[in-house]
């Protein structure tokens, strides 16, 4: 495969103190990470382009990711980036944002918030409302205690064009198949909806296996169909349970039946298409 597009990674300095997520804690992740870390990997898979994603709420952090994009050389081809979708001035903060055009979509933290239903609120709407003719998607990194919202939102929104980040997420190291499975498969119902094969082995857990991963990424699979799905890394969040590396070589191990048009789309066709890169 040539001319990959890794649809999901991250940077991020600490001494920004963006990242209230990031403690000493998460061991692994508790320090900078820079495009100059990510070089080599994403050469060593024949990753060509990449879509940089927020990891701290605020516009701030948004602006952060831009001028890096900026500065990528032509690299890093789209940003997605956060403004709070409830606030006043949402689509003010979204039309500035949206001069630069590397800015491709916004993504609300929703799996973080206390209220599960919180966008299918009257002011959220309003701003998804604009996204569309401002040219910019919704990532939504959800899990299934947030998507049965998210299907509400769908169907409110129909010419939103929207992308579910890391298959929502399943609890694979627990098990979990419902209610994601079948939550999953209705989201997939709705034409304009992508989905990012990514973050899985960070929900499987440290000693994860192909055998582990497979029934969950078949299943997305199943419900997508490999024409919607793109692929991401999660770098470095994806260090938590494994590596670039390891994850690349799995997804190579899950589609090694594709055909090669299949493949293509999984691995930056999708990607390009749904973020304009």
């Amino acid at each position: 495969m040539t001319g990959i597009v890794d649809a999901h990674h991250h940077v991020w300095s600490l001494a920004r103190g963006d990242y209230g997520w990031l403690t000493p804690e998460l061991a692994p992740l508790h320090r900078d990470f820079t495009l100059a870390d990510f070089e080599p990997l994403r050469e060593q898979a024949g990753v060509t382009t990449t879509v940089l994603v927020q990891a701290a709420p605020n516009v701030a952090e948004t602006q952060f990711l831009l001028d890096i994009a900026g500065r990528s050389e032509g690299m890093v081809k789209g940003v997605v980036g956060w403004v709070d979708l409830a606030a006043a001035d949402a689509i003010p903060s979204l039309t500035r944002l949206a001069r630069n055009p590397l800015l491709k979509g916004v993504r609300p933290t929703l799996q973080g918030l206390s209220d599960p239903a919180w966008i299918l609120r009257a002011e959220v709407g309003r701003t998804l409302a604009a996204l569309p003719r401002l040219g910019l998607r919704l990532d939504a990194r959800v899990t299934s205690a947030q998507l049965p919202a998210l299907l509400q939102m769908l169907d409110r929104h129909p010419a939103l064009a929207v992308v579910v980040d890391h298959g929502a997420k399943p609890g694979i190291a627990n098990g979990e198949w419902e209610p994601w499975a079948p939550l999953v498969a209705e989201a997939a119902q709705h034409p304009r909806v992508r989905c990012k094969l990514s973050g899985l082995v960070t929900e499987a857990g440290a000693g994860w296996t192909i055998d582990l991963l497979r029934p969950y990424f078949d299943h997305l699979v199943e419900s997508f169909g490999p024409q919607r799905l793109m692929w991401g890394s999660d770098w470095p969040v994806v260090n938590l349970a494994g590596t670039y590396q390891s994850w690349f070589a799995a997804t190579v191990a899950l589609t090694s039946g594709w055909s090669t048009e299949d493949r293509a789309a999984l691995m930056g066709g999708t990607a390009r298409r749904f973020y304009g890169l």
